[in-house]
């Protein structure tokens, strides 16, 4: 298709809010699920192992552990269906993917170092 016509339609679709998701944040996924007449929101809390694709099509792939068993789900972010995402904290990364947090076990699948956001230098205090 011809990328000159879709970009305007694309861009009504683009959520205004400029959130700062990188691979290795734990986030806070607000989700709506419609069951028959209802609806509801579900919060999915995980790590971010990866991102896909850029403008309406951007993903994110989140994992969280769920009774010893991982589980994994991809968010579409200019979705409808996403009410909110929050992010709890930031992680500091040195890969674009965390594909290898697929094959860890108890604490240390949910282990990443945090960003620190010391500046860095000399230590006045020595």
């Amino acid at each position: 298709m011809n990328t000159i016509l879709l970009k305007p339609i694309e861009e009504e679709y683009i959520k205004k809010e400029n959130l700062e998701i990188s691979v290795g944040d734990t986030i806070k996924v607000h989700t709506k699920i419609i069951e028959g007449d209802k609806s509801r929101i579900q919060i999915f809390q995980g790590i971010v192992i990866g991102r896909k694709h850029s403008g309406t099509h951007e993903n994110i792939i989140v994992r969280k552990i769920s009774k010893e068993i991982g589980v994994e789900r991809i968010f579409p972010l200019h979705s409808p269906n996403i009410a909110k995402i929050e992010i709890v904290k930031k992680g500091k990364v040195r890969r674009a993917k965390l594909n290898y947090m697929r094959s860890r076990i108890g604490k240390r699948a949910m282990l990443i170092k945090e960003n620190d956001t010391k500046p860095k230098g000399k230590n006045p205090s020595k």
